[in-house]
């Protein structure tokens, strides 16, 4: 088992809590549906995490990562980009950190992700660099901090990602090949939880 399988499955134990003790119905759908839309994500379910019910028809994304900028505007847009993650096998990624504020707009704050990634998104993409002479199709772990600003619509689904990541945050690693967790495991491991919240 990989070492990292822990924090994986727990990654939103601090978000949960907070859910909790959130009195305000708006602030808690709002704060569900970013946590069901994170597990749908990592588990390569992105189709339903773009259904009706949890995202506009038209959703904006502003990602700021590597110094470079990438805006996706509308479903086709956005729809590539996350099928563009699952074929670059790109999605398996979890929170260390959490501290985020939720109002009636949306939700915005700062998280640390630990994400595994193929050298060669790592070499060509906003997501940074590897060593020369490293193997492109080798997995390494990203860790970074990011900036999230999520506004929601008046049903409680998400209009768009605002994403700035902290670049002087960046650490590079290279697994153990045994403590990489592949996209199969990833969704095996989300399964139970996302069960517990689709009908």
């Amino acid at each position: 088992m990989s070492r990292y399988e822990h924090d994986f499955t727990h990654m939103f134990a601090d978000l949960e809590k907070q859910i909790a003790e959130t009195d305000n119905p708006r602030h808690r759908a709002i704060l569900k549906n970013y946590r069901l839309h994170g597990l749908l994500e990592v588990s390569g379910r992105y189709e339903e995490l773009l259904a009706p019910n949890m995202t506009v028809e038209h959703p904006h994304y502003r990602l700021h990562e590597g110094g470079t900028s990438v805006i996706l505007d509308g479903m086709a847009q956005v729809t590539a980009f996350y099928q563009s993650l699952v074929e670059a096998n790109a999605l398996v990624m979890w929170v260390n950190k959490h501290d985020i504020a939720v109002n009636d707009h949306g939700f915005a704050g700062e998280v640390e992700f630990s994400a595994f990634m193929p050298g060669a998104m790592l070499g060509d993409s906003v997501f940074g660099s590897v060593q020369a002479g490293d193997d492109p199709h080798d997995i390494y772990l990203l860790k970074r901090t990011l900036a999230f600003v999520w506004p929601y619509d008046e049903r409680c689904r998400l209009i768009g990602e605002h994403v700035y990541e902290d670049t002087a945050s960046r650490e590079i690693t290279k697994p153990d090949l045994a403590d990489v967790i592949t996209a199969e495991r990833a969704a095996e491991l989300l399964a139970p939880e996302i069960a517990k919240e689709l009908p």
